[in-house]
């Protein structure tokens, strides 16, 4: 049975345009956990939503390429992650791919580093993998962004490090026929956002921005994920809110970090973030609800 109908045309009543706008298109993250507690994904997500798979260190590889053949089986564009540092080897690596491709039928792909602070084998980052030439061919290729810097990158909390790096993929990203985008990690704050997008723009990255969005959930949930994930200065936003006993046991909900990114959006033609990545720390039910409610459902999203 259908949770939410996505038939209509037209945003529900009381809908923020600029918001509708900017969540047009959106893409959401799930894992083989995770995905396993959803029904029918056609139940909560619109037609042509681009779901992510992340790859947790430990997670058989046949787990992950299952949970792409269900995905993909009910109509939607997966993308799984491929994290550099959990791989032993160019032949894993190969092997991976072919799975993905001949059981179901995955052309786009998110390469990052990974979480891990060791390699287990042959890679450390993204710009490895790339350079193997396995992906060619693939139709859209993602690469990791951190607005709020990446400490296993880049160990005194400076940008310097990210910076030559997305400098490297944006001039590769002009030499693949691949659609390339730069997917962040989730943050807090849009005033600091901002400022890290224009300054990729400054530095002449031209990569589109698909940013990281911390869907709905408990407080408690979300400050233990920020911490685990190196989020970074954002943090207060939850910490102050910790602070608040009329707010420490409501849910989080993203609105007004969203908020203030499509107002941006809608009166900056030439803002390189032009989508939105969910992490649904509170539930993809919860989270595709949400989307809902504030338009996300109200057309069928870009494929951009």
């Amino acid at each position: 049975m259908a949770l939410f109908n996505f038939r209509r045309d037209t945003a529900p009543q009381g809908v923020n345009a600029e918001v509708e706008a900017f969540l047009k298109g959106y893409s959401i993250e799930v894992m083989p956990r995770t995905a396993e507690k959803v029904e029918d994904f056609r139940a909560i997500l619109p037609k042509g939503t681009r779901v992510y798979i992340a790859h947790i260190d430990g997670t058989p590889i046949e787990d992950m390429v299952a949970t792409a053949k269900r995905i993909a089986g009910e109509g939607f564009d997966v993308m799984p992650h491929i994290p550099a540092r959990i791989i032993k080897d160019k032949a894993t690596l190969a092997d991976w791919i072919a799975r993905y491709k001949a059981e179901a039928g995955v052309k786009q792909a998110l390469l990052l580093g990974g979480g891990i602070p060791t390699p287990a084998g042959d890679f450390d980052n993204s710009m490895q993998l790339i350079e193997t030439g396995l992906f060619d061919g693939f139709e859209r290729l993602h690469v990791a962004g951190h607005p709020e810097g990446n400490k296993d990158i880049d160990p005194k909390g400076g940008d310097e490090v990210v910076m030559k790096a997305l400098a490297w993929k944006n001039a590769w990203a002009e030499r693949t026929d691949a659609k390339v985008a730069v997917a962040t990690q989730f943050c807090f704050e849009a005033g600091p956002v901002i400022e890290w997008a224009n300054k990729l723009s400054a530095a002449g990255v031209k990569i589109p921005v698909h940013i990281g969005v911390a869907g709905p959930a408990k407080l408690q949930t979300l400050i233990k994920f920020a911490i685990a994930c190196g989020v970074g200065p954002s943090l207060r936003v939850l910490q102050k809110r910790a602070m608040d006993v009329t707010k420490l046991l409501m849910p989080y909900e993203p609105t007004e970090f969203v908020t203030e990114l499509a107002a941006h959006a809608a009166k900056t033609p030439n803002f390189n973030i032009e989508q939105v990545h969910f992490f649904p720390l509170g539930g993809i039910k919860t989270n595709a609800q949400w989307v809902t409610d504030n338009g996300g459902a109200s057309g069928v999203p870009a494929n951009a």
